[in-house]
């Protein structure tokens, strides 16, 4: 019988306390391998995703919001800026690449990429199916969402705004399916890469239907003051009709009088005549041919001034109609100013909508020489209007934040792992109390003391490596399932299936806290006297 199958055998004696003393030991074990593997992945990680981005151009904001969002895809952007703006720094003699990229929309939470065929040089990424695109409303899947079944090559799909599902769908347009990325082990593998144009297109189509509909509520509105206008018109008119009839009904009312005055007149002359004698009759002949001449005389005035007063008449109907006319055409005047300034409006309204068009998320630079980073951020902070972040910094400040917490964590982890410790030393040198007896007949059988030492010391480090054991594969069964939900939810690539240089000297270490664990009882064991303890038993 080996000294390892005694140890084995003495364990089985008292599998409760065992249990819970490999349990404890695997509890800690777990803990640690967690905080080391998404520690070390994060980091790996984010290194290489912005390995090739030296600099970010964005929207003034949170700088670790703009590389979360613009870089690592895992937050919304602060906002956009003009692609005018980034122009200049886009052409510095320091710059060696500029990569410019429009964020917004999303398919089933994989995010939707504006960009140009560059960006995927960032990441080194090649085709495994298909093309680039070549025009607008194409797609490029990475390989992430190819491998999701959720698209393939030759689909055609919907994006939807914003990053989460449920999001307004832009049924106006299709993105077709034209290639396909291979793994690259990157961010670019959870993304859905476009055009820039792409982007442009689609928002500005819904804005120019929203605008439609302004502009239709506006020629209904132009229709109404144009009906109300002839209607008005058509006012005026009748009033204008009806004064110039009663106008003639006036003068015609005046005439009749007129003409009842001259007939009085005549009967009149005429009961003069008959008073007269013969005598006057030559007189009153001569008198009445001279009154006749004057009565025709008279006549021919009246007709004169009619004549006079129709003509004044029709005078005045024309220079009504003339101000008419006038009250027409100034009217028709300011409503083409009107027409015309809606007409600039509009196109001042289109010039700014394509302006918005012609925005992005944020602009990658790349240096061409590291001297670069010690002038360019601080030029184009000093701008105001542009926000430049290094992605490095960053995120050097993103894990310093989280390295508070994973090393909280940590020493946690490492306080269950020394009471695994304590609990193996409490429970071997609580059985080897109640062994003194055996350990003394092993001394008669020929044991020695070395011998005794290493049987306490095979003890210690069974229960430390079955606890190691049982923390190592929790850890990493815990790490692959943590991994599995951020890259569903989060779109982070983090596995449980790797093996990491940290994990050998924790190995190392916790066979060390085992070793320690057993040296006190094994030395107790080695230093027992066995005349002494068989006397006593």
């Amino acid at each position: 019988m080996t000294w390892l199958r005694l140890a084995l055998a003495n364990l089985t004696l008292s599998p409760l306390t065992t249990a819970v003393n490999v349990l404890l030991m695997g509890l800690g074990t777990a803990s640690i391998v967690l905080l080391l593997l998404a520690s070390s992945q994060l980091r790996e990680t984010m290194t290489r995703d912005a390995q090739n981005i030296d600099l970010v151009l964005g929207a003034t904001g949170s700088p670790v919001q703009l590389i979360l969002s613009a870089v690592y895809h895992a937050d919304v952007p602060p906002g956009n800026i003009k692609l005018a703006d980034t122009e200049q720094w886009a052409e510095d003699a320091r710059i060696e690449t500029a990569v410019p990229v429009s964020l917004g929309d999303s398919y089933r939470g994989f995010r939707i990429v504006g960009t140009t065929p560059d960006y995927l040089s960032l990441y080194n990424a090649d085709l495994a199916q298909g093309s680039v695109w070549d025009t607008s409303m194409q797609a490029v899947l990475g390989a992430g969402v190819a491998a999701s079944g959720a698209l393939a090559l030759g689909s055609e799909f919907a994006g939807a705004h914003g990053m989460v599902e449920g999001g307004h769908v832009h049924d106006s347009a299709q993105y077709r399916v034209v290639g396909v990325l291979e793994p690259t082990g990157t961010v670019i593998d959870r993304l859905v890469l476009t055009s820039l144009e792409s982007v442009w297109e689609l928002h500005s189509d819904e804005a120019h239907a929203d605008h439609g509909h302004d502009e239709h509520t506006d020629d209904a509105h132009e229709e109404h003051d144009h009906e109300a206008h002839e209607e008005h018109a058509d006012e005026e008119h009748d009033h204008e009709a009806h004064e110039e009839h009663a106008h003639d009904e006036h003068g015609h009312e005046a005439h009749e009088e007129h003409t009842h005055d001259e007939h009085d007149h005549g009967t009149h002359e005429d009961h003069a005549h008959d008073e007269h004698d013969h005598e006057a009759h030559e007189e009153h002949a001569h008198d009445e041919d001279d009154h006749e001449a004057h009565e025709e005389h008279a006549h021919d005035e009246h007709d004169h001034e009619a004549n006079e007063e129709h003509a004044h008449d029709e005078h005045d109907h024309d220079a009504h109609e003339e101000h008419a006319h006038d009250e027409h055409e100034s009217e028709a005047h300011e409503e083409h100013e009107d027409e015309e300034h809606d007409h600039a409006a509009h196109e001042e309204h289109a010039h700014d909508e394509h302006d918005a068009e012609t925005e992005i998320t944020a602009l990658l630079l790349t240096y061409r020489s590291p001297m670069a980073a010690l002038s360019m951020p601080r030029e184009i902070n000093a701008t105001g209007t542009l926000q430049a972040a290094a992605p490095a910094m960053e995120i050097s400040r993103v894990l310093q934040l989280v390295g508070v917490g994973i090393t909280a964590l940590g020493a946690f982890a490492w306080v269950l792992v020394a009471v695994a410790g304590l609990s193996i030393f409490a429970a071997l040198y609580g059985s080897l109390r109640s062994r003194r007896g055996e350990l003394a007949m092993l001394r008669c059988l020929g044991a020695t003391r070395g011998e005794l030492l290493r049987y306490l010391i095979i003890e210690g480090l069974i229960l430390t490596t079955l606890g190691v054991a049982l923390g190592l594969l929790t850890g990493h069964v815990a790490m692959e399932l943590v991994g599995n939900w951020l890259a569903a939810t989060r779109g982070m690539d983090l596995t449980g299936w790797v093996w990491i240089s940290e994990e050998s000297l924790l190995l190392l270490g916790l066979l060390i806290v085992g070793i320690l664990s057993a040296i006190v009882p094994a030395i107790q064991a080695y230093r027992t006297d066995v005349a002494t303890t068989l006397v006593e038993a």
